[in-house]
């Protein structure tokens, strides 16, 4: 029994120390909240000519609304809005052949291309519409982001600065309908725009998002073009550090954009951040480890559960911080209210998640399961229904 004691107390005291520095950490994350829209504001926008590129997967809900928020741009130049399926029975293209009917809208094409030309679908049907494109820059986006009507004036502002290859942006969580969806949108709120935004003000990671990739065709072409990333499951992180390789920076601006949140059932919301983690894990390895101290809240309860003293005061206490920092992103993004009373649900459901990040490399995306080797690409696993 002693011995157990011997090996039960420090692992009790060092949850306990682990989650106290949690909890300056989120507090750290609250002050680099309140400082990021400080940052400098691109100037004005010269309008040129873009190219909006859409890959589509499926009638997501929402998805028209979604779609819609691109085409109804404040914007001086010419528009083109390129969706693309890779399935010919894909129902999202219902959807988008309403959209290219609408005579108050800008240019926009349909691509349908079975064509595989990688194990990367997202890039693969990227790779397809890229012929279409008509301008030279060009602006990517996901299919489940929403954004406002100055989107592309603030986003080719920003290209235009000097020094800049691409443009990337932080997104918050938009819950739709359910449970789960209001789970998913509050672990983007709560867990990964504040250590984003955290991780920036320190310098300590250089992200880029498939929420947004603007960039220049001959830019795109200089760093491979995107079959060079057909293979990898970080596609934007591995065009964000192509850019910088080539001598540019990548820029992020101080606004979020809208990412829809529609898992309706537990399974589907646990597959699509397993792969999120498991992404930041393939490429940051190091670093991902160190994440547990973004886990205060749980790693309290484990503390409590072995005996510690004070955990339970600690546990509150990381509540309290999340609790802050929900309240900072709020304040800083102009989003609507959180759930707070979710908040310790969420908070366990993060470091379950982080936790079954490290049991293996197998992802799931859009019906297919892949294995991700060490240097980040993909290997095909087995075909599956999706999620």
């Amino acid at each position: 029994m002693s011995i157990a004691n011997d090996v039960i107390s420090p692992m009790a005291s060092l949850c306990v120390a682990a989650a106290a520095l949690g909890c300056l950490y989120l507090l750290v994350g609250c002050v680099a909240l309140s400082t990021f829209r400080s940052r400098r504001r691109a100037a004005r926008c010269t309008p040129v000519p873009v190219t909006v590129l859409k890959p589509l997967h499926g009638a997501e809900p929402c998805l028209s609304r979604r779609l819609s928020s691109f085409c109804r741009q404040d914007y001086a130049a010419p528009v083109q809005v390129i969706c693309g399926v890779q399935d010919p029975s894909d129902p999202a293209l219902a959807i988008a052949r309403l959209l290219a009917t609408s005579p108050d809208g800008p240019s926009f094409d349909l691509v349908i291309d079975a064509r595989e030309h990688g194990l990367n679908p997202k890039i693969s049907n990227l790779i397809s519409m890229l012929p279409a494109a008509q301008h030279d820059v060009l602006v990517m986006a996901d299919s489940d982001m929403e954004v406002g009507p100055d989107y592309l004036a603030r986003i080719v502002a920003e290209l235009q600065q000097p020094g800049v290859g691409a443009v990337t942006c932080l997104y918050h969580g938009v819950a739709l309908s359910g449970r789960w969806s209001r789970h998913a949108a509050l672990g983007i709120n709560t867990h990964f725009l504040p250590n984003v935004v955290t991780a920036l003000t320190l310098r300590l990671a250089r992200p880029c998002f498939g929420s947004t990739i603007a960039i220049s065709r001959s830019l795109l072409a200089r760093i491979g073009g995107l079959a060079a990333f057909a293979d990898h499951l970080a596609d934007d992180y591995e065009i964000g550090q192509a850019v910088r390789s080539a001598g540019r920076e990548v820029a992020i601006p101080a606004f979020t954009i809208g990412h829809a949140c529609f898992h309706e059932r537990l399974r589907g919301l646990i597959a699509h951040e397993l792969r999120a983690a498991r992404t930041v894990r393939s490429i940051v390895p190091v670093g991902y480890c160190g994440a547990i101290l973004t886990h205060p809240f749980p790693l309290a309860l484990i503390g409590a559960v072995l005996g510690a003293q004070h955990a339970l005061f600690v546990a509150a206490a990381a509540l309290a911080c999340r609790a802050a920092l929900c309240a900072c992103v709020e304040r800083a993004f102009g989003i609507p209210r959180q759930p707070y009373w979710q908040i310790p649900s969420r908070d366990l459901l993060s470091f379950g998640v982080y936790i079954w990040s490290f049991f293996g490399m197998r992802v799931q995306w859009r019906g297919s399961r892949y294995r991700v080797a060490a240097d980040g690409s993909l290997l095909s696993d087995r075909r599956e229904a999706q999620a």
